[in-house]
């Protein structure tokens, strides 16, 4: 009785799955009535934006370095500190330096007295020359005498002006010396925080190539700066004065905001991608932000505080003869086209353009920018009224890539306009060029597979 009570539910089973089936496969057949989804223009903020990624940084950041070699002997900063300029934040063993001056301070006296020694020379040589002059006029010394007598002269002469170029050598080596052992004292540049200390007591430092960064200090951390990388294929729309918003993971339920202060033209090329850094002023009174920190920007090109908004669903949407079909409506021979003449032109509203200036007087190229103009462009939805298509001409500005800006157009705010159309004949051509494999039983769910989407052709407007 087991045996054949198994085999009979089975294929029970098998036979109400074919029928589930059958019956969705034939009933998708018969629901041919179209369906058209709709979305609402509204009103409200509207912003064209530039996204992009930047660090946070001080706007003055010193690096505090080492101009002599030594062994750091005491730290007057840390991590945090907050320094006035000229506060001695470091100090090296001096010993070696001291030991520097004395050796120059003692050649110096040598000098000195060489120098001292040859102008005695000098004057004895003048006072031997001037007798050998005196003889010689009254004829009692030959003129050979006369002559040794001038070149001894000359000699002492010599003899002293070379001393003392030796004596100012000296002294030159003692102010190297004073500066080498004033250079082991290192003093605050700026008044800042200290961001960075690279050394500890005890560490010995080298200086013979490049100077080794003991500290870095920030001159203020209420007002920062971000360095954000722009593509090339934005940078043309970015201009100083914008304004920016931006997030960071820190306070990721909080926005902040700032100023577009300098576009950089040297470009920065990773892996065939160029981008540019774009600076952005921000204020930071409350020392939230702190330099280092990845920061999520938003350029605003342009934006409108009540702005009527379409849906770019609705601008993409392109009816085809088969929609028309379904509901029963004659398809256009040619959608009308309708040319709105626009309003204005100019610069783009809501944005703070800088002034051209004259490139003779401009000190910075970001005065030469010209200002952004106003681009503006026809569109068309489709609204559906009374079980019929109309076509609506629209004239539009900016967009956030989610809704477009109305600028001229016989659209209020919730009217309704077409997105999309399912015409319920997608799925019924799909299941007869592509029957289920394998017969009935080849596939329990329903039949086809096509473009379940609709029948919607999503070309962008014009």
């Amino acid at each position: 009785m087991k045996r054949v009570t198994k085999p009979l539910i089975t294929g029970i089973l098998l036979v109400a799955s074919a029928g589930i089936g059958v019956r969705a496969y034939y009933g998708s057949r018969d629901s041919g009535a179209p369906k058209v989804a709709t979305a609402l223009v509204t009103r409200g903020a509207l912003a064209d934006v530039v996204a992009a990624t930047g660090t946070l940084q001080a706007v003055t950041t010193v690096q505090v370095g080492t101009q002599v070699s030594g062994t750091i002997a005491w730290l007057g900063a840390d991590f945090n500190s907050i320094v006035r300029k000229g506060q001695v934040i470091a100090r090296l063993d001096p010993s070696i330096f001291q030991s520097q001056l004395e050796q120059a301070r003692a050649n110096q006296i040598k000098s000195a007295a060489d120098l001292d020694n040859a102008q005695v020379k000098v004057a004895d040589a003048r006072l031997q020359y001037q007798r050998a002059k005196d003889l010689a006029a009254k004829q009692l010394v030959a003129q050979s005498d006369l002559d040794a007598a001038k070149v001894a002269l000359d000699l002492a002469e010599a003899t002293a002006r070379s001393i003392k170029a030796q004596g100012t050598q000296a002294q030159a080596a003692v102010n190297q010396a004073q500066l080498s052992l004033d250079h082991t004292i290192i003093s605050a540049p700026i008044d800042g925080i200290v961001i960075g200390r690279s050394v500890d007591a005890g560490q010995t430092v080298a200086a013979s190539l490049s100077s080794p960064t003991v500290f870095s200090i920030a001159a203020d951390l209420t007002e920062m700066q971000v360095s954000a990388s722009i593509d090339e294929s934005d940078i043309g729309r970015i201009r100083p004065s914008q304004r920016v918003t931006f997030q960071v993971d820190a306070y990721p339920n909080e926005r902040f905001t700032g100023t577009v202060s300098q576009v950089r033209l040297q470009p920065t090329v990773v892996q065939n991608v160029t981008t540019y850094s774009v600076i952005v002023d921000v204020p930071n009174k409350s020392l939230k932000l702190k330099p280092g920190m990845t920061a999520n920007v938003n350029v605003e090109i342009a934006a409108r505080e009540e702005a009527v908004r379409v849906p770019n669903a609705a601008l993409r949407f392109r009816p085809t003869a088969a929609m028309f079909s379904a509901l029963g409506q004659a398809a256009p021979v040619e959608a009308p086209k309708v040319r709105l003449k626009p309003e204005s032109t100019g610069v783009l509203r809501g944005v703070a353009a800088p002034a051209l200036q004259d490139t003779t007087k401009a000190t910075t190229i970001d005065a030469l920018f010209g200002p952004l103009t106003e681009v503006e462009t026809d569109g068309r939805v489709w609204t559906y009224e009374n079980n019929q298509l109309k076509a609506v001409p629209v004239r539009l500005g900016i967009s956030d890539g989610q809704t477009t800006e109305l600028i001229k157009g016989d659209l209020q705010p919730d009217t309704a306009v077409v997105t999309n159309i399912t015409t319920g004949t997608e799925t019924t051509k799909t299941a007869a060029a592509a029957p289920p494999a394998g017969g009935l039983f080849g596939g329990l769910g329903a039949p086809g597979g096509g473009n379940r989407g609709g029948g919607a052709n999503r070309g962008v407007r014009p």
